[in-house]
């Protein structure tokens, strides 16, 4: 009984050590905080001028169809100061009219405002000159979500803002389109889903997706809609400050299509009246059978987050490496199959304004290629929510956001766990924010995904989640003397083994680490680069350096760790054949190889 008491014991001071200062200080300095958590909403107070003047244009956006615009704001201050800050409101009216009686507070002064801003931008940044004249131009990219905008200039800072003007409100033609497509395989190799975000509930219009062939007969899929309330996410921010309504989420199934064949697609609405409404045309190819011979190439990252290309909401600089490593995708992206984001996907941390800003970032590769996401703690940690962790990373959301505004092959949406098939990969895909201990649900399930994959058909078989269940070098892990997330190799590792994965990659700690093929500590291979034959071991990468701030390395470095690296990036494998296989790091900043190596093996 005192050994069990010893080891539970044990594992909450690790939490503990690990929640405070890994989750916590791994981004140092408050880097890590969500930029719209600085604004002091309910300590907003009235200090409008008659003298002070802030303009918005063009009025209308998206005449010819675009989702993205942008919109110059100038700003005329007769009392301007270094805090003075512009925020950008949607929808455009905001008072105490539309606030919940959970987020209100009598003691707080008028007028009362309840929804942080969807970015911001500090007036002096666009004019050295500003505390003396007074006038600033800025420009603010906008994206259209299902609303109209508002431009408010405040002083005070983030801490005490004071609401000095309101600008005119400008708007979309179209606010309500379809709109983010999100692709991702569905639970057969020969199908492919199609998720996206509109203003249309379902009394308004029917949502499909138009597709077909080039020059083929055209078909049309119906599609599932889904939604939330506040009521659904768990605490705040993303009941309260955060809350923005998350419109209509839209997925239909494309089925029983060809393998390796392109297929072309609009996301639409049959409306009320008759008529139709069609997004742009986009395309995929399909995915090859499970063990087809055929070049093959998957891009694996995690920590990706979102950022302002307009330079907004860049208070502590919130997500460096970002934009480089979706424009490094998007650049490459005709020599990408398929991708997954394993874990922290937005860090929207109850924010949920932040996910539409995300789905339109990430719109050129996930309309194009199947774009498949794992659950991290910025997705689903909170207290008392079921997750196996306790932390409040997820800012509220709960697994909510991420389970709704993506699709995922899994059985239950709140047991993120699933496997999937591209040609000759199979992948184990695990919930690390979920119990995947021996003898649980997961576990079970991890043990048949790996024992039920034919070898022979599909060679390379890949595990994947959030946390390093694995082996990593980070600072912090090296610091509780675990080299990974507590007590998980005790529990996975022989499965790996005993199943011969080939690939284990892992997000959460943000830089990039490959180890040898090893098992207990040990490296049961000497070469570095080159595999040939039996492995014997399992490979581990950590390649959590996709945009968010990176993570320090123990000074130590341990014998099973081959190539560490402190900079932003992702992974590309390449499986050429059966029996052939490249993985490689590649720098967000430039997209050259930094790292690389092969396995060479004959299952037959």
């Amino acid at each position: 009984m005192e050994m069990v008491v010893g080891v539970a014991l044990l594992t909450v001071l690790n939490f503990f050590f690990f929640f405070f200062f890994f989750s916590g200080s791994v981004d140092g300095f408050d880097l890590g905080e969500q930029p719209l958590s600085k604004i002091a909403i309910h300590r907003i107070t009235l200090g409008l001028s008659n003298s002070t003047s802030i303009t918005a244009s063009p009025i209308l956006l998206g005449s010819n169809g675009e989702d993205t615009e942008w919109v110059n704001v100038n700003l005329d201050h007769d009392n301007p100061s270094a805090g003075d800050w512009i925020g950008v409101f949607s929808p455009a009216k905001f008072n105490s009219s539309i606030c919940s009686s959970e987020s209100s507070d009598s003691k707080e002064q008028a007028p009362y405002i309840c929804t942080a801003p969807i970015k911001f931008k500090f007036a002096i940044d666009s004019n050295s000159d500003y505390t003396k004249t007074g006038k600033a131009s800025l420009k603010f990219q906008i994206i259209n979500q299902r609303a109209d905008f508002a431009f408010v200039l405040f002083s005070g800072g983030l801490s005490k803002p004071k609401l000095v003007a309101v600008s005119n409100s400008v708007t979309f033609a179209n606010p309500k389109a379809p709109l983010y497509p999100r692709l991702a395989l569905g639970r057969a190799w020969n199908e492919m889903t199609v998720t996206w975000t509109s203003g249309y509930d379902i009394d308004e219009g029917v949502p499909l997706v138009k597709w077909g062939s080039q020059g083929g007969q055209q078909k049309r899929s119906f599609a599932a809609t889904s939604t939330f309330t506040k009521n659904s996410m768990c605490g705040s921010p993303a009941r309260t400050v955060g809350w923005r309504d998350p419109g209509f989420i839209h997925t239909s199934f494309l089925s029983n299509l060809r393998p390796n064949a392109r297929y072309y697609y609009r996301m639409g609405l049959l409306l009320s009246n008759g008529s139709y409404l069609w997004s742009k045309a986009y395309s995929f190819r399909s995915s090859p059978s499970p063990g087809q011979n055929s070049l093959q190439r998957v891009i694996i990252f995690g920590d990706l987050g979102k950022a302002e290309r307009d330079g907004s909401n860049d208070y502590n600089n919130y997500q460096p490496g970002s934009l480089n490593t979706t424009d490094q995708l998007i650049k490459d992206l005709p020599n990408i199959d398929i991708v997954f984001h394993i874990g922290d996907i937005t860090y929207a941390n109850g924010y949920l304004s932040q996910w539409d800003q995300f789905t339109s970032q990430l719109e050129p590769i996930a309309s194009t290629v199947p774009y498949m996401i794992a659950s991290g703690n910025h997705e689903r940690d909170w207290p008392n929510s079921g997750s196996f962790y306790d932390g409040p990373d997820s800012g509220g959301e709960c697994g909510v956001l991420a389970e709704t505004m993506y699709y995922s092959p899994v059985k239950n949406r709140d047991k993120f766990w699933y496997s999937t098939d591209y040609g000759m990969f199979h992948f184990c895909v695990a919930d690390s924010e979920k119990d995947w201990r021996e003898g649980t649900e997961q576990y079970k399930f991890l043990k048949h995904c790996l024992a039920s994959v034919n070898r022979k058909k599909q060679p390379w078989l890949i595990f994947t989640a959030h946390r390093v269940l694995g082996y990593s070098s980070d600072f912090w892990y090296s610091m509780e003397g675990s080299f990974g997330e507590p007590g998980a190799r005790e529990s996975l590792e022989k499965l790996w083994q005993k199943y011969k994965v080939d690939v284990a990659l892992f997000g959460h700690v943000h830089n990039y680490e490959r180890t040898c093929p090893v098992y207990q500590e040990q490296c049961l291979n000497p070469e570095k680069s080159r595999y040939s034959g039996t492995v014997n071991g399992t490979i581990h990468v950590v390649v959590g350096g996709g945009g968010r701030h990176l993570s320090k390395f123990s000074d130590d470095i341990p014998s099973w760790s081959i190539y560490r690296d402190y900079d932003y990036g992702f992974v590309k494998m390449t499986a050429f054949n059966h029996s052939s296989l490249l993985l490689e790091y590649k720098k967000s900043s430039d997209g050259k190889v930094y790292d690389s190596f092969t396995i060479s093996k004959d299952h037959h």
